[in-house]
């Protein structure tokens, strides 16, 4: 059965649910190694990188339930108005040296005012012109804002959808899902690289997890970013217990199968729930990608481990 649907998804044919199920219950180290042949197929096997820079941390109006940026909860983590243009720029310098390929800038919030909307498309200018690809997750934009930020350079909007539609209310509140929705589909409708995902061991179901690799699919994304919760003191899923290595794995492995043909790119939560040689892992697992160096308020793993693996697996 495992085979049929391995063909199934190398020629790119959308998965039932009760043939996720299968993949589900397979054994993980077959799994792993057809989802890897996937990947080969339609990604390649170089590995593809991205970092974030957290341009505006903290007073999130909204409460979903894992961020430690919400207003709603005392977490500690910094805050602060939108950065100067030099950090900007100097991070943009150190890692076009070091041979990441896209740069995002990130703010908290549900949507930038106007003073720091300028401020992104002149972020975005500074970030191009050291050869990076400009992206961006500043939140809920129209398509003519989105289409502002494309003129100054934009690449690849990103806006997670965090959940399924379904498991949603269990995780936010202060916000309808469609919001997000419309605005992964207009960045879509943009002609913008769209990376949009979600984050994993949040309670959700594995029915769940296919809910959203098909709104994903559906909406036409091109890049799938996997985070694996973190559980932040003060937040709501403060005693919620890390997914175990394993899990991760499949829950990588079903969504290559899932979405063949896009982009997969294992982000944060990544130096929590696996253990040495994560980069090497998650790729064999059917990751395309990683993002390198620091999360929005978390350390991440050492970028010069990470790119000195990257650089040998390219060779």
């Amino acid at each position: 059965m495992l085979n049929e649907i391995f063909k199934k998804s190398l020629n790119n044919i959308e998965i039932t649910a009760d043939e996720f199920n299968v993949l589900v219950n397979a054994d993980l180290d077959e799994l792993i190694s057809c989802a890897e042949r996937i990947k080969l197929k339609y990604m390649g096997s170089a590995p593809q990188t991205c970092a974030i820079i957290n341009a505006r941390s903290g007073l999130c109006s909204e409460n979903c339930a894992f961020c430690a940026q919400s207003s709603h909860f005392s977490t500690g983590a910094p805050v602060y108005k939108y950065i100067e243009l030099e950090r900007i720029e100097a991070a943009a310098k150190d890692l076009a040296a070091r041979g990441v390929e896209r740069f995002s800038i990130v703010t908290s919030g549900l949507v930038p005012d106007d003073e720091e909307f300028q401020k992104i498309k002149e972020s975005l200018k500074i970030i191009k012109k050291y050869g990076l690809k400009p992206d961006a997750s500043v939140g809920c934009l129209s398509y003519e804002k989105l289409i502002e930020l494309k003129e100054v350079g934009l690449d690849a909007y990103h806006h997670n959808l965090e959940v399924a539609r379904s498991f949603f209310p269990e995780i936010c509140t202060t916000h309808d899902y469609e919001t997000d929705v419309e605005t992964v589909r207009e960045s879509v409708r943009a002609g913008l690289y769209v990376c949009s995902g979600g984050i994993f061991g949040l309670g959700e179901t594995w029915a769940h997890r296919y809910e959203l690799a098909m709104t994903l699919r559906e909406l036409g994304v091109h890049s799938v970013p996997m985070n694996f919760l973190n559980p932040i003191k003060g937040t709501p899923k403060e005693g919620t217990s890390v997914l175990g290595e394993d899990e991760a794995l499949r829950i990588l492995a079903v969504y290559r199968f899932l979405l063949p043909d896009r982009s997969i790119r294992v982000c944060g939560g990544r130096s929590i729930v696996f253990s040495e040689r994560s980069a090497e892992k998650v790729l064999r697992a059917g990751a395309s990608g990683i993002m390198v160096g620091d999360y929005l308020t978390v350390k991440g793993i050492s970028m010069d481990e990470d790119m000195d693996f990257i650089r040998k697996s390219s060779e």
